[in-house]
């Protein structure tokens, strides 16, 4: 059934207002694809009413022809890069996989050095059964997270499926990631999501990781088929077991120089983010690990790539030096 435009207004008007704080004279850049025309229509309106000024850009050919071919490079052309460094607020309405994949651009961390507020829309307006009110609650637990974790050297991550992962977050701060955007702040997706992750140390990821959820970068839009077992060695996966999705995984690692590096570890903190899309990493109890990029989006990161391929545990267990965060998905602290 199609979504009626009105029913857009109500959850538009809290990402422009409530989410990015839309101010009069703002410089506003909308990136949509074809899938996403008419949120972003809703969004623009909601920000034009603002005072502020519009613009909205198409790339769907741009989104599509990345979805296609893992090769292809997520740099955008100069002329959206140009929008995107000259833009005072860029919201992101795409595909959420996309979407994901472009928050590892340099212009996107240009737009944050220079103070902007960038984020992806997620998937869902105008359906979302969410309030402001719970929004403050996801930033609250965001922050208290962080300061729960914070100085915290080893990660170990364990679960029924057969992960065993220690990783290094030794000196390296955490990257909150709300639903609320200030100025200069990491791109990240609103308004369901809440994360708290880590650039992790590039050579120290030892043990067994097993994706059970989403993964990008194989070509399967929702849960995993199959799981997906990966050994790693001195930070490197050396081992991909599975099915089809692990071979597939396996060869767009080894198409991409340092894509073999573990180089984000996340919690996700949001109860309202769904399962079964990339929004799940965001969900309260979830682990994500990414193989690849960290140096565009992490403190600390020092690893370059020209790919972040995120996975997804659900149900594990998380220590930091020893102390229990999650138990197999419940936040216990």
């Amino acid at each position: 059934m199609t979504k009626s435009f009105t029913t857009l207004i109500k959850h538009a008007n809290m990402v422009v207002n409530k989410c990015f704080d839309v101010q009069k004279g703002d410089n506003v850049l909308i990136i949509a694809d074809a899938e996403h025309m008419m949120e972003a229509q809703a969004l623009s309106g909601c920000a034009t009413q603002k005072g502020a000024h519009v613009l909205l850009a198409d790339v769907t050919p741009y989104v599509n022809r990345c979805l296609y071919n893992m090769k292809e490079s997520m740099a955008p052309a100069a002329n959206l890069a140009g929008a995107m460094e000259n833009s005072d607020v860029i919201m992101i309405t795409t595909n959420i996989e996309w979407a994901n994949r472009f928050a590892h651009v340099d212009p996107v961390g240009i737009a944050c050095n220079k103070g902007a507020k960038v984020a992806s829309v997620e998937y869902g307006m105008g359906e979302w059964a969410l309030t402001e009110e719970d929004i403050d609650e996801i930033v609250d637990r965001t922050v208290r997270i962080g300061k729960v974790m914070e100085g915290g050297k080893v990660i170990h991550v364990f679960d029924d499926n057969g992960t065993d992962v220690k990783l290094s977050i030794a000196g390296r701060p955490p990257l909150l990631v709300k639903p609320i955007k200030l100025a200069g702040e990491m791109m990240g997706p609103l308004p369901l999501w809440g994360e708290v992750a880590w650039a992790a140390k590039e050579d120290d990821t030892e043990g067994i990781i097993v994706f059970d959820g989403i993964m990008l970068g194989v070509g399967v839009p929702g849960t995993l088929e199959n799981k997906i077992r990966i050994t790693m060695e001195k930070g490197r996966a050396v081992k991909f077991e599975g099915g089809e999705e692990a071979k597939k995984l396996e060869q767009v690692v080894a198409n991409n120089a340092n894509a073999n590096i573990i180089g984000e570890f996340a919690l996700g903190i949001s109860e309202f983010a769904p399962l079964g899309n990339a929004s799940e990493k965001g969900r309260l109890g979830v682990v994500h690990m990414a193989l690849g990029d960290n140096h565009h989006c992490y403190p600390g990161g020092q690893n370059h790539c020209n790919v972040h391929l995120d996975g997804s545990i659900r149900l594990a267990t998380v220590t930091v030096d020893g102390k229990k965060i999650f138990d197999k998905g419940v936040l216990v602290v």
